[in-house]
This record gives C-alpha cells, structure tokens and sequence, in this order.
C-alpha cells in the first residue's frame, strides 16, 4: 500500500453547506457500541497529497474533498438526462470481493426505512478489502456507521465500509483493489458484526446488486452505464414526509396536526395506537 501523503501541499477539504439526509441505517434506533480504543483519529480537515490530479474524479465531484463529513454532497440524479459510463474493470485484478459471507440484509426498505447497502457477515476480526483502486477519503469513528472508511475510486465511484473494528488505513493512503484497509467488526448502531457496504456516485447510493454478484462475488459488468433508472427508487422516498416527535405527543395529536387519520399513521409506520411514542422518533405522515 503507498500512501499519497508525499509532498508540503495542504489542499482544504471543503466545508460543504449540505449533507445528505440519507444515511445508510438511520433506522437501527439502538445503543451505540463505541469502540473501546480509537485506532485513528483525524483531527484536521486538510490532507496532504502530491498533487490535486492524483485525487480521482476531482473535477467531476465539484472539488469536494472532504475528510470529516462522510455524505458532503448535495446532488439530484433522478434529474440527469443522460447516461455517464463508467469503466468497472479492465481486467480480474481491478476488483476484489470486499467480504466473503452470507448477506443479512439487501438494500431497500426495512421498516419502514431505506437501508442504502448491503450488510454481509462476518467475524470480528475478518479483513476488510477495497473493492477498486482508489484514495481513502474518510476514515473515522461516527455515530451510526461506527469506525467508517471511504474510498472514491479511480472510476468515479466512492464506497464506503462500516462498522469496523480496527483501520488498516488512513486518509490519503492510495490503496489497490485487494488492499486490506480494515477489521470487520460491530461499532456504531449495529446489532451484530457485519461489514456495511454502499456504492455511491456523486453521494447518490448505488443498488450494489446492480454491479456485484454477492453469491460468485464477482462484477456482473466491466462497465457501467449510469443512467436516471439507477436513481428512480429515491423519487419516491423524497416524496415522503415525517415528523419528529416532540415531548406530549400522541398518535391522535400528530394525526389532527398532519390532517391525516391515526390508521393511516398506523399503517404507515408499522405501529398500533397503543404504541408508545419515543420523543425524537420519526413517524411518517404521507
């Protein structure tokens, strides 16, 4: 593995404005299983490269290379109009199959909730590979995702490893497919070891199915032409609404204040009207 950290250029790390609400297991409401030690810790938001042409798709991502926050971006591709090839693999060697194992849970709804990856087993302790060749972009305890790393990759994509143990890696270290970066492990909101895993393009997830074969653990393609379609699934979870709520709250109270009817809060949420509300839960009203 070679680290990029080569030279006396600092390039800032932007501070975007926005970030994403949508992360990957918003919807695990559970403890946090904070890592007992911190294997690494950025405490700045600048990296030190050799040059801004060695970071990948610089230009494209609008010179956004952020090191503290793991969703900067503020883009909408359910709106492009055409399609951007993106070249996978030229040969065998430029993928590697992150973790072999059993997936626990797909990409797509669950309750109620998108979940933005994929989960697959394994062991605390398993290596965690990079899937393509690319630059570590983040690499760094947060909350939901526990310790997190994220790669954008010489092909446009970034991906993005969570809930590990131990980094094997840090920012700026140019890594190769098959490079270990990582221990699997349980950090974060997470209800038992697992390696989650997302495909995003310009912070936009990516089916991961649409490109791997979990069970050959393999690429079903060496190119992929990335279109509106790949987006579609997220008009519809834009489109819905919800409500926090707040201290007092009642299912009867949110359904006079949403002008809806306490059934169809029900329905929409998986509860009954004898469920008890948590103050911050998301309750969604459309």
């Amino acid at each position: 593995m070679k680290n990029v950290i080569l030279s006396c250029l600092f390039i800032a790390a932007s501070t975007s404005l926005y970030s994403q609400n949508i992360g990957g297991i918003e919807d695990e409401l559970i403890a946090e299983n904070v890592p007992k030690v911190t294997d690494l810790t950025i405490t700045t938001a600048t990296l030190l490269v050799d040059s801004v042409a060695m970071i990948p798709f610089f230009n494209e991502y609008a010179s956004d290379w952020n090191n503290s926050k793991v969703h900067p971006y503020n883009v909408d591709l359910t709106k492009m109009t055409d399609s951007i090839p993106l070249v996978l693999s030229h040969s065998e060697c430029d993928y590697a199959h992150s973790v072999c194992g059993d997936i626990n849970s797909e990409f797509g709804y669950r309750r109620n909730r998108f979940h933005y990856g994929i989960d697959v087993d394994l062991n605390v302790g398993d290596d965690v590979l990079a899937s393509f060749e690319g630059i570590i972009r983040i690499a760094k305890y947060d909350k939901t995702y526990g310790n997190v790393i994220v790669i954008r990759h010489q092909n446009g994509l970034e991906t993005l490893y969570a809930h590990l143990s131990k980094f094997e890696a840090q920012v700026g270290d140019y890594v190769q497919a098959g490079d270990l970066i990582a221990l699997g492990g349980n950090t974060g909101r997470s209800t038992g070891p697992h390696l989650h895993f997302e495909v995003r393009y310009l912070g936009e997830p990516i089916n991961p199915n649409d490109i791997i074969d979990f069970v050959n653990g393999r690429l079903k393609m060496d190119e992929l032409a990335l279109t509106d379609e790949n987006f579609a699934y997220l008009k519809e979870i834009r489109k819905r609404k919800y409500y926090s709520v707040r201290s007092g709250d009642s299912l009867s109270r949110i359904a006079v204040r949403k002008g809806v009817t306490i059934s169809k809060l029900c329905s929409l949420n998986g509860i009954s009207r004898n469920s008890i509300l948590q103050i911050g839960q998301n309750i969604r009203y459309n």
